[in-house]
This record gives C-alpha cells, sequence and structure tokens, in this order.
C-alpha cells in the first residue's frame, strides 16, 4: 500500500511551482538583522528556511540583513553564525544585504525614472500626518508631483550629503488612498549618516528594509522568500517593487505563522531591556529565550528541532505551551544523559550500625535507559549527606520518606530505618540517624519485605562541593508582553526564576566536568555544568525537572 505523506501549504505551494516550471530548483534564505541575539522564535524559522532547502535538494543562504547601521554590530553577526551551526544546519553562502547596496540603488534610480518614486521634503511627522489612518484615506504630499529630472537631482544630492539627516526622503509612489497602509507612497531611501561595518561610510543615503528585502532576494536568485506571518500585509508592496524594478524571475513571499511560546519573550527590545536593566545576567543567561541562554541551561539542538517539528507549520498564529518544549528536553535528555547522584540541601544521615571506616563501591547504571553506557560505582559510607526535604520529623500519613520508625530503600544500595535526630539551637535538624539491614544489599530485602520510599544520597566523604542554580521560568504570567493592568512587563518576572544553592553535594564520579555536560540527577531533574564552572567549585545549571508542576503550582 503507498504510503500518503501529508505536505504542509509551503511544500505545496513549492511543488506547485516547480511543477508549474515557474522555478526549476529550490532556493531560500535565513534573513536575520544584527542587532541581537537569535531566540527561540528564530529557531523555527531556521528549521522552516534551511529544512525546505533540505528536503528540494537546494540551497539556503545565511543573509545578515544590515540596513540599519546604527544598530548593528559584528558582534550579534558572530552569534547568529554560531547558533545556527550549533542547531545542525549549514548555509550554502553567507551573505548582507550590503552586498546588494549598489543593485538597490539603481533600482532606486530606475523608479524615479518610471515616475515610480519622488523626493519628499515632509517631516517624519507631516509624512504620518498626511498618511491617514486604517479607516481614512491618506492624502499626497505636495512634493509627490516633482518632475522626473528635480527627482533625479534631489536624490543625488542626498546622496552625496548635501542634506542633514531626516531633511528629504525618497518614497515610492503608489496610492495614498490605497487600504492596505504599507502601500501609501512608503519611504524607500533615508538619509543616515552613520559608520556600517562592512561599507564604513560609503553611503549617506541607506534603504529601507521593505525595499531592500524584495531587491535582495531577487539578485540573490532566492526562489522562496519565507517569511512570518507579520511580513504578510508587506507582500504587495513585495510583489510591486519587483514588477515595478522589471526583474524576469522574481522571488515568492511565503508567510508562515511565527512562533509564540507562553512564559516567554522573545521582543529583542524586551530582551535587550532585561540585559540592560541587569535583570538577568546577559544575552546567555539561562532564563533568556535566546539560543545562546538555552544552550548554557542544558537544552539541546536535537530538542529544539524536535519541538519546531512538533509545531508544525500553520497559517494562523497561536501560542504554544512552554511544557511542550520542556517535554521534548526531557524525552532527548533521558535516552542520552548520564544518571548521577547530587544532594542539593543536604542535611547528614549517619548509619550507627555501619562499621566505622568501612567504604562500599555501589554499582548501579549509567543510564537505564541506554544500557550500552555501561555501569558506575557511588560510595556508600557510615555518614552519607540526603536532601533535608527527605527527613520530616512529624510526617503526615503519606509521607514515605525517612521519618523516625519507617523504613526506606537507599538506592542501590541498602534499607535503612530511622531512628531519632539532631537539631542545633535553631529547632533546625542537622544529622538524622538509622540503621541498615545488612541484608538488603543491593535494594532488596531477602524475606521479600517491601518498602514504598526510595531516596538517593551521597557519601559524605567523598562528595563533591558545588553550586547549583535552579532556573524556571522567568515570567509567572502566560502573556508577559500584555501590559493590561500592569505598569510594565518587569511586573511580571517571577522572582524565584532562579535560586542558588551554594553547598549542594556531587558523587565522586563528577570529579572532572567541562562546561556543557548534562547529567540526569536521579529524582531532581536534568542539570548541565555552566561556564562558571572551576574545577574547585563546579556549577551546575537546572536544565528542566523530571516532570512539569508548573501547571499544578499555579493552578
Amino acid at each position: 500500500m503507498e504510503e500518503i505523506v501529508s505536505k504542509n501549504f509551503i511544500e505545496e505551494a513549492i511543488d506547485r511551482d516547480l511543477e508549474e516550471k515557474v522555478y526549476d530548483h529550490v532556493q531560500t534564505r535565513f534573513p536575520p538583522e544584527p542587532n541581537g541575539y537569535l531566540h527561540i522564535g528564530h529557531a523555527k524559522a531556521i528549521s522552516i528556511d534551511f529544512g525546505m532547502a533540505e528536503k528540494y535538494n537546494g540551497k539556503c543562504n545565511l543573509r545578515l540583513d544590515d540596513t540599519n547601521p546604527t544598530k548593528e554590530d559584528t558582534e550579534y553577526v558572530d552569534a547568529i553564525m554560531e547558533d545556527i551551526k550549533w542547531l545542525g544546519f549549514k548555509w550554502d553562502k553567507v551573505l548582507y544585504a550590503s552586498d546588494y547596496f549598489d543593485d538597490i540603488y539603481e533600482a532606486a534610480i530606475k523608479l524615479i525614472k518610471k515616475g515610480k518614486a519622488y523626493v519628499d521634503d515632509l517631516s517624519p511627522e507631516e509624512i504620518r500626518e498626511y498618511r491617514g489612518t486604517l479607516t481614512s484615506p491618506g492624502k499626497n504630499s505636495p512634493f509627490r508631483e516633482r518632475t522626473i529630472e528635480e527627482n533625479l537631482d534631489l536624490f543625488e544630492r542626498m546622496t552625496k550629503g548635501e542634506y542633514p539627516d531626516g531633511a528629504k526622503v525618497l518614497r515610492a509612489k503608489i496610492d495614498m488612498a490605497s487600504p492596505n497602509l504599507n502601500m501609501r507612497d512608503p519611504i524607500i531611501y533615508r538619509i543616515l549618516r552613520a559608520h556600517h561595518h562592512r561599507t564604513g561610510d560609503k553611503w549617506i543615503v541607506y534603504p529601507m528594509y521593505d525595499f531592500a528585502h524584495p531587491i535582495s532576494d531577487t539578485v540573490e536568485g532566492v526562489t522562496h522568500s519565507l517569511c512570518s506571518l507579520e511580513f504578510e500585509d508587506h507582500r504587495p508592496l513585495y510583489d510591486w517593487v519587483l514588477r515595478e524594478v522589471g526583474y524576469e524571475k522574481p522571488s515568492r513571499q511565503i508567510e508562515f505563522a511565527r512562533m509564540n511560546l507562553n512564559y516567554t519573550l522573545t521582543s529583542k527590545r524586551r530582551c535587550l531591556r532585561l540585559v540592560n536593566d541587569k535583570i538577568v545576567s546577559g544575552w546567555d543567561d539561562p532564563r533568556m529565550s535566546t539560543l545562546c541562554g538555552m544552550r548554557r541551561r542544558g537544552y539541546t539542538p536535537e530538542a529544539i528541532r524536535d519541538f519546531c517539528d512538533r509545531i508544525g507549520i500553520a497559517k494562523a498564529n497561536s501560542v504554544i505551551d512552554f511544557a511542550l518544549l520542556e517535554a521534548c528536553i526531557r524525552e532527548d535528555l533521558n535516552k542520552k544523559a548520564p544518571r548521577a547522584m547530587a544532594v542539593l540541601r543536604p542535611i547528614k544521615l549517619v548509619i550507627d550500625n555501619y562499621p566505622e571506616g568501612q567504604v562500599e563501591e555501589i554499582e548501579v547504571e549509567v543510564n537505564p535507559e541506554n544500557p550500552e553506557m555501561g555501569t558506575r560505582t557511588v560510595e556508600f559510607s557510615k555518614e552519607l549527606y540526603i536532601e533535608e526535604d527527605d527527613f520530616m520529623e512529624d510526617a503526615p500519613k503519606k509521607y514515605f520518606r525517612l521519618t523516625p520508625g519507617r523504613e526506606v530503600r537507599l538506592k542501590g544500595a541498602y534499607f535503612v530505618t530511622c531512628t531519632g535526630c539532631e537539631k542545633d539551637e535553631n529547632g533546625r535538624v542537622t544529622v538524622v540517624h538509622c540503621t541498615y539491614d545488612s541484608e538488603t544489599k543491593g535494594g532488596d530485602a531477602p524475606d521479600g519485605r517491601k518498602v514504598k520510599g526510595t531516596i538517593h544520597f551521597v557519601s559524605a566523604a567523598h562528595a563533591i562541593d558545588a553550586t547549583v542554580r535552579l532556573y524556571d521560568r522567568l515570567f509567572n504570567v502566560e502573556n508577559p508582553s500584555d501590559e493590561t493592568g500592569v505598569n510594565d512587563f518587569t511586573d511580571n518576572l517571577n522572582k524565584e526564576s532562579m535560586i542558588v544553592l551554594e553547598n549542594a553535594k556531587l558523587e565522586s564520579n563528577l570529579n572532572s566536568l567541562n562546561a556543557g555536560d548534562t547529567f540526569q540527577f536521579l529524582r531532581l531533574g536534568y542539570f548541565c555544568v555552566d561556564k562558571d564552572s572551576t574545577p574547585e567549585k563546579p556549577v551546575l545549571n537546572r536544565t528542566v525537572a523530571l516532570k512539569d508542576s508548573w501547571k499544578k503550582i499555579n493552578k
């Protein structure tokens, strides 16, 4: 039986174009502006742009949209390249919109000569006023009917720097009564004295994005210009530019729904505010939605690509649950992350009847989901560390961990029975006492008795001191961008998005760590070694908890 393959609307459009011989190949591009770091929303665009090229044995270029030199930096260019490579994609060429500045300028001259562009002296405020609104048409600029010769002369003088910034602009001459505001004589060139990171001080006039984009696509040979849904209203202008300039093989723009992830901000402006106001430590803060932040937190490229595949390609915007992204990273790390034992909030457990000075090596699996990873040994001794919340002196009925008189299993080791505890002058438990059953080595009783609780431990004499950062969602509301009822989006910050534990204890196997190493700490979640880590004091970040407890907490 022939397998039926479901295709998304972009694939259907490409198939049609190939069948009708509109194009004989597929070429795409990913065109970020180098004015910030890529975030999780860009990962979807990257997956689509590069993925479509891969599917049709085509090519995808990385093209940096450097038409706004006041906001761009080579730091961002380098970061963008690193993130794309980290996700596992390969571009055919690295190009820049500035590669096409001469082509774009010639296109502007061509429009002026056709009577399709004019130099306007209106101020920015006047241009906005003349533009009209969604419910009322705009009105023509008093400079709209300048002659072709006058416009050519003025544009040349703009180019030579005879006028100050903002004094004049070049506008496309389309229709000030158009129901689409983007078609109401949009600005296509402005005067801007700014040093460009590639062209230096060659240019004093720079093209606007909506003019540079279609020309760059077509001159580059892009067949399908794939972009997010906010550019749908710009498509008539995209097509108008290519038609009026007269390209024989114009590119085709197709829009898809952008990724909207709850509890997350992907606005570069707001992300920059978080960085500048030192609400986060930088663009790579593990709480940020940036790809470098997610990488530092321990997210894998495989998990992010899986997430993009699962949400698919849609025509309508929707909000994706952050829990789906967390499920993808759990599923990926569950297969590949070595297991280890760590105690984040330690209290001491003393086994009173265990031989003084004896140390046993307990053999456990590195990863039960992947037996090929083999086994490791952990030390077991008279004095251990356990989690503070694994003991309760006065426990409720359904508490199955250590409490006086209760027997539990120490993971992979023995059954122990709690006999009591010691407290400091403030009444805080500092030491828990117990006895062990030497016949239960390996975690099973020969008489068949069962226990309901299993807890993990670290041998006190062999423990490695570490700092552990427990990261959670940066915002405590689903739509932090919605400022209705609050003064600022920062009012929605989750005050417990980072909890730093300075006294964590790790098993001795974790004595040689490298930044980026990932582990599953038993019962606690998935953790990644941070770049701040040192041999003397490891630093680990929690990538994600073992289970999604967020919804339960926030109901």
